[in-house]
């Protein structure tokens, strides 16, 4: 975490503990931080803040550590980037990922342009993660950080070289547990206590059903088994996905949704788990933090959902470079370009419209929607 002779990095910051004790490590190591918070929006459902909103918390922050903070206004540019996506996806019949597409589209290239506007080359975030510059490659690498349990790789796997090149993630050298403990140290006890959100911050996942019944409305089905047996009726698909055993609401199961047909408004499900295993995979858009996929097979290492381990896989390209934080249009990818990953085991819960991101040993070379 070095700095360079120009010393100004802007600090992205949420008002929880790892931005704010992000920007306190870079200052104790020589950086001029400016702390910057991103308006986003909230869902008008249920949701609650609890406490101060985001921008007052990081201000709080700021002003004790005596560094200038800025609030950016993004309602309008996270509804446009962010839940469009997440709406086109949801009423396409797959299950999006919208933090994944978050940080490219919206959060590092707003800090990004703020930085630029003055005349700043560096930001920085409270990921857990690290980069690096590979000097044989003269590529810059997405790896991931010191505390595995909190890395947050999968989450930048569609970020680019440009990005990579400016980019400062501070905790990479540290687990959760120490950047608690150094908190409290300095006296942002009530941060440490601040439970860390899993969840798009757009919603929680208490609000999704609130959200998908208002937003997208009721889709009367049926629920059928895999002979086309109609078990039950459903409300819509969107309400549900791949894999998904709870709040089906049959008797005799457990059931397990195998597939969701949105042409026929068909939730099909199954008693049979291997019935939603799968060994093959195809991404598409997918992305290479290198900017270039790789000309041959090649062997890694796959999780095809944030909270999975990383199993080991063959990737195979058939074309010379992944369209980079490529965007989805209303029936699917935009890009006809394909990525295949072969596991050496099945894997459970393959669901379209998530994120299956791959890796090699600790550095995380890219990530794909799954088809």
């Amino acid at each position: 975490m070095a700095n360079p002779e120009n010393k100004k990095i802007v600090v992205g910051m949420s008002g929880g503990i790892d931005s704010s004790m992000a920007l306190v490590l870079l200052k104790k190591a020589g950086w001029n931080p400016i702390g910057v918070t991103l308006q986003l929006p909230k869902w008008k459902g249920k949701l609650v803040e609890d406490g101060p909103p985001p921008a007052l918390r990081a201000k709080k922050i700021c002003e004790k550590l005596e560094v200038k903070h800025f609030t950016v206004e993004a309602k309008k540019e996270f509804e446009k980037e962010v839940v469009s996506y997440f709406k086109k996806e949801l009423k396409a019949g797959r299950t999006p990922n919208p933090c994944v597409f978050c940080n490219p589209w919206l959060k590092f290239k707003m800090l990004l342009d703020f930085a630029n506007k003055k005349g700043i080359k560096y930001v920085a975030t409270g990921h857990y993660a690290g980069s690096r510059l590979n000097i044989e490659t003269g590529k810059y690498e997405l790896f991931i950080p010191k505390d595995r349990k909190k890395d947050q790789t999968y989450y930048l796997s569609f970020l680019t070289q440009e990005m990579l090149a400016r980019l400062v993630f501070s905790l990479a050298e540290y687990t959760k547990q120490e950047i608690i403990k150094m908190a409290e140290k300095i006296g942002f006890k009530d941060f440490a206590e601040t439970k860390s959100s899993q969840d798009f911050c757009y919603l929680n996942n208490s609000d999704l059903q609130e959200f998908l019944t208002k937003e997208i409305g009721i889709k009367p089905g049926k629920i059928v088994d895999e002979d086309g047996n109609v078990l039950a009726e459903h409300q819509g698909i969107h309400f549900y996905t791949i894999g998904q055993r709870k709040r089906i609401g049959l008797s005799g199961g457990p059931y397990f949704v195998k597939e969701l047909n949105k042409e026929k408004n068909l939730v099909i499900v199954t008693k049979n788990k291997k019935e939603i295993v799968k060994k093959e995979i195809v991404l598409s858009p997918y992305n290479f933090v290198s900017g270039e996929a790789p000309k041959e097979k090649i062997r890694i290492t796959a999780k095809v959902r944030y909270g999975a381990r990383a199993e080991s896989a063959l990737l195979f390209c058939d074309s010379g470079r992944g369209p980079s934080s490529a965007k989805l249009a209303e029936d699917g990818p935009l890009l006809a370009c394909k990525l295949k990953i072969v596991f050496d085991e099945p894997q459970m819960t393959v669901t379209p419209g998530q994120i299956c991101v791959f890796y090699l040993d600790d550095v995380c070379l890219g990530g794909g929607v799954i088809n």
